[in-house]
């Protein structure tokens, strides 16, 4: 209603003032627009020319646009621009948002500057989200961060190809270390994509090989394991092209996880033990903490605890004073999970002392550095600690926490938290809550392929079903978990299993 008054008076079909108009020509004579979209573009193409690229300028900025930037875009003089502004503001197209300490403008209506970005030819627009990219550099080089997702936007649409790497990376980067995975492949993917339009040398293959990093840390963090699998082998094949040393060692100590998340634990650690020489030989720090967990990892799952709990013991030594933020490229924080971990083997040791201790220690460490994905994993492994201690009410208060922040991020919890939940609840005395968890668990470890500690949790449910008097139901799970731990080597787990076997004979 509004934008056809407007439209009335502009074409003078409407004459007065506000309160006070009267009709200038008969209703058969006045052609009025079928839509808002169309009322909108007729007001624009009236505007005058200068008046018009102004506009369209501006929506190329965005729904906000200050005004620097747009005084460099604009190619106009101060007083040119600043008298086709009080036109457009007078014309209620943008308004004034800020004075100080710079102006800034905001269009009136989001479908205006729909309208008005829709009306400019695609080559003109790219050309525009071009020039804003170099200008944003120019204006913000003291806090080009601050900027970097505006920056990676337009350096997307205006196809700047070499930048969009550079900025989506940083966006993805800064999106990984607030924990929010999904957001940051989107902008990986994006960084990835753009390098197929960049030529092809070495530079531009380092990067490619780098971005896939990149993807490999949120999608692990994620547990999207039946992604992970091309994605290193494309990662493989791009550094023996290269004969890259130090890419060959990070790809090793990343296989190595892969092959423990997809349950071959010999070989995750053969090749981690690849990954921890190639460390050693170039002194490449973040190269070993990563290889020394991932190892111990595997170790753990043998059952072979002291080589595991020396590894970490070494990591928690590296990760002293300004390396205990340190991340690495990782989802979680190093010095966060070398602890959790040590604490998990010790625990299975009954070291229960020392384990809580580093369990306290990892949580504080996470939350000093407020890093969310830190946080809910030094929680839910310190449950498990809490649990195999006998201390069931600490641990479901540290595991609810740390399912409640995965939430919060509209995350959905780790098959591994679930599992961890559901065994706690059944100790408690709490059977009905335990088992939806462990079918939610289960379920999703499948879906992503996620398989170490399947033949445990598949136990804890057998003693949830047994907990229930479904006897039946837990001599299929007890089954069921001694086949996989002895198929996997997982010695400790099959004795868990053994054990719940002979209770339900």
């Amino acid at each position: 209603m509004e934008e056809s008054i407007r439209t009335l008076v502009e074409t003078q079909s409407l004459v007065g003032e506000p309160g006070n108009y009267h009709l200038e020509q008969t209703l058969s004579d006045i052609q009025v627009p079928a839509t808002v979209q169309a009322i909108l573009a007729a007001r624009i193409d009236r505007l005058s020319r200068e008046e018009k690229n102004l506009l369209q300028t501006a929506a190329v900025i965005g729904t906000d646009v200050p005004f620097a930037l747009l005084k460099v875009i604009a190619n106009l003089s101060e007083e040119q621009l600043h008298a086709d502004l009080t036109q457009l503001t007078t014309a209620e197209f943008l308004y004034e948002t800020r004075l100080f300490p710079t102006p800034e403008y905001t269009f009136k209506h989001a479908l205006t500057h729909d309208v008005a970005y829709g009306s400019l030819l695609q080559e003109r627009r790219r050309a525009l989200h071009a020039q804003i990219v170099e200008a944003l550099e120019q204006l913000e080089s003291d806090r080009l961060t601050e900027q970097v997702e505006r920056l990676a936007y337009h350096a997307i649409q205006g196809e700047v190809w070499d930048k969009v790497v550079t900025y989506s990376r940083q966006v993805g980067a800064k999106a990984s270390s607030r924990s929010r995975h999904q957001e940051a492949i989107t902008h990986f993917e994006q960084a990835l994509a753009a390098l197929d339009h960049l030529p092809k040398n070495r530079e531009t293959t380092e990067q490619a090989i780098d971005v896939r990093f990149d993807l490999y840390g949120s999608h692990s963090a994620l547990n999207n394991f039946d992604l992970i699998g091309d994605l290193l082998q494309q990662t493989e094949m791009l550094a023996q092209d290269l004969q890259d040393r130090r890419r060959l060692g990070r790809f090793a100590a990343y296989m190595a996880r892969y092959l423990w998340a997809t349950v071959d634990h010999e070989r995750a650690v053969e090749v981690g033990r690849r990954a921890c020489a190639v460390a050693t030989e170039l002194e490449d720090l973040a190269l070993e903490v990563v290889a020394n967990y991932v190892v111990a990892y595997a170790y753990h799952d043998l059952s072979i605890y002291r080589p595991a709990i020396d590894l970490l013991r070494r990591n928690i030594a590296l990760l002293e004073g300004d390396m205990i933020r340190e991340r690495f490229g990782q989802p979680i924080l190093p010095a966060v999970q070398s602890r959790a971990a040590l604490a998990y083997c010790l625990s299975w040791q009954g070291e229960f002392i020392e384990a809580t201790a580093l369990m306290q220690e990892a949580l504080r460490i996470a939350e000093a550095a407020d890093h969310p994905g830190s946080i809910s994993a030094a929680l839910n492994m310190g449950g498990l600690v809490f649990v195999l201690k006998g201390d069931l009410d600490t641990a479901m208060s540290w595991m609810e926490r740390g399912i409640a922040m995965i939430k919060s991020r509209q995350a959905s919890p780790s098959p591994a938290s679930l599992s961890f939940l559901a065994h706690t609840y059944t100790l408690a005395g709490r059977v009905e809550e335990a088992l939806p968890l462990f079918d939610q668990s289960l379920e999703r470890a499948a879906a992503v392929k996620f398989l170490p500690c399947n033949s445990l949790w598949i136990g804890w449910w057998g003693e949830a079903s047994l907990a229930m008097g479904n006897l039946e139901d837990a001599m299929q799970h007890a089954t069921r978990a001694l086949e996989i731990s002895r198929a996997q080597k997982e010695q400790g787990y099959e004795a868990y299993a053994l054990r719940l076997h002979d209770l339900c004979r």
